[in-house]
């Protein structure tokens, strides 16, 4: 019911390699169910008709002992034996075996959809002074230079008038106009 000593190797790799993928304590003789799930949907075992996320779950749960969280390289390859004649319908449960093993040797663990890091450094993207907005934008000049005190702080100057008024200073004309 095993599979043969050439394809236990290559299986094994595997194994191992999915065992140990993004846990950095794991030994690499067990397999938890979140690394069981991503080396079917890496090795594309799950191809969503005849084998779903929810059968490969299902499976895990039926090879591993009752009170484990992991199954160990003999309970993987009873899972990939549950698996083999639902995922190849219509070929005998040997031929099945072997593609399915076939499928398995050949996977290793993808990082697909993992986020990229910056091209650009943090720091720059961060000290870009032409992407500041509202109070920040006025702390810099054009040329992204600091403006100091005078860009953190109000700096009173007692005209009378209230602060960013754009008329200030036009009273005494206006007047004119009126006499």
């Amino acid at each position: 019911m095993m599979a043969n000593s050439m394809n236990e190797v290559d299986l094994g790799e595997v194994f191992r390699k999915f065992a140990v993928h993004g846990d950095t304590k794991a030994t690499g003789n067990e397999l938890n169910g979140k690394n069981w799930a991503k080396l079917c949907k890496d090795c594309k075992i799950i191809d969503g008709k005849n084998v779903t996320g929810t059968d490969v779950d299902i499976v895990f749960s039926k090879v591993k002992q009752k009170t484990s969280r992991v199954i160990t390289f003999e309970e993987f390859q009873l899972a990939l034996h549950e698996l083999a004649p639902q995922r190849f319908k219509g070929k005998s449960h040997d031929e099945a075996l072997q593609s399915i093993f076939r499928l398995v040797a050949s996977g290793a663990p993808s990082n697909v959809s993992v986020t990229k890091t910056s091209k650009a450094g943090g720091v720059d993207r961060l000290t870009d002074t032409s992407r500041y907005t509202g109070t920040h934008k006025e702390r810099f000049d054009q040329s992204g230079r600091g403006k100091g005190r005078e860009g953190r702080e109000d700096i009173v100057t007692n005209t009378g008038y209230v602060a960013a008024y754009k008329d200030a200073g036009t009273y005494d004309t206006k007047m004119k106009e009126f006499k």
